[in-house]
């Protein structure tokens, strides 16, 4: 039988946080009496909703080209030889398998999926969350021990920096799709609501990738002195106005995705049509 050193208070000796040496002696785990819990509950069910209507999206294979132009994000860039049932769909060509269990975005699909996942915010939403580590404050999180991400897979995090790169150039990719399906086949240049909302997707993309804390200090975090580079310091300024609202634009932007791929799939699906404002 082993016991545990106890010192002034009860508390363990060692101990840290709210059971550190010196905090006063409270028997209840936490003294809000506010629902603290709400946030971290909403966090958990907004990131499932988009997981899970995502993961199906992807791998639905079906309905993500719509009126010969309108091409989903979720299956951007189309480079799967399945992308030739819905001609005009592969703006990069056609050079992976096409395979039930692959998505015909594979190419892109993972990068977006890590560049989010290690997006210093969506860490902070899904610790206090998924992991309570913590809830929120002044309630203790629930794991004995705390490494920081110094250990895996963890560490990974340290990689967003290189994930954002790729999120630039999947952005580029995208704002190429809104550009071109300003353009059918047959009707030459049109305007649709289907047009406005990819627009707007694309739009919402660049402030969430613009606003990304990389993206700060690529511009000027490695910078000593500012009136050197006056250029930089002011794109650093505005990427820093930006990075205020890196929460809104990542939960915005989650919304405007799934938004979007629904209405192409309503669309692809002739569920509804596309309401043309010009041509």
């Amino acid at each position: 039988m082993t016991t545990t050193a106890r010192g002034v208070g009860g508390r363990r000796i060692g101990a840290r946080g709210v059971d550190s040496p010196g905090r006063a002696a409270v028997e209840a785990r936490t003294l809000r009496s506010d629902r603290w819990w709400l946030p971290p509950m909403a966090t958990t069910v907004g990131i499932l909703v988009f997981l899970v209507y995502a993961t199906v999206r992807a791998f639905q294979q079906q309905y993500f080209f719509a009126d010969e132009r309108y091409l989903t994000p979720f299956y951007s860039p189309c480079v799967s030889f399945g992308c030739a049932s819905e001609p005009g769909s592969s703006h990069f060509g056609m050079f992976l398998p096409d395979h039930p269990l692959l998505p015909y975005a594979a190419l892109t699909l993972p990068f977006l999926l890590l560049f989010r996942l290690t997006c210093y915010y969506y860490r902070k939403a899904y610790y206090r969350s998924f992991a309570l580590a913590p809830a929120a404050c002044a309630v203790p999180e629930p794991h004995a021990t705390y490494h920081g991400e110094t250990r895996f897979p963890l560490v990974l995090q340290n990689a967003h920096r290189y994930f954002f790169y790729a999120a630039v150039v999947i952005s580029v990719i995208n704002t190429y799709d809104a550009l071109v399906a300003f353009r059918h086949p047959t009707d030459g240049f049109v305007i649709g609501v289907g047009n406005l909302v990819l627009l707007v997707n694309v739009v919402l993309l660049w402030c969430y990738t613009a606003s990304c804390h990389s993206c700060r200090h690529v511009m000027g975090g490695r910078l000593t002195h500012f009136s050197k580079h006056p250029v930089r310091y002011r794109l650093w300024t505005w990427v820093s106005a930006l990075n205020t609202r890196h929460a809104q634009f990542a939960w915005t932007t989650l919304a405007s995705l799934i938004l979007t791929d629904l209405y192409v799939a309503l669309v692809a699906s002739g569920t509804i049509t596309d309401l043309r404002l010009i041509g």
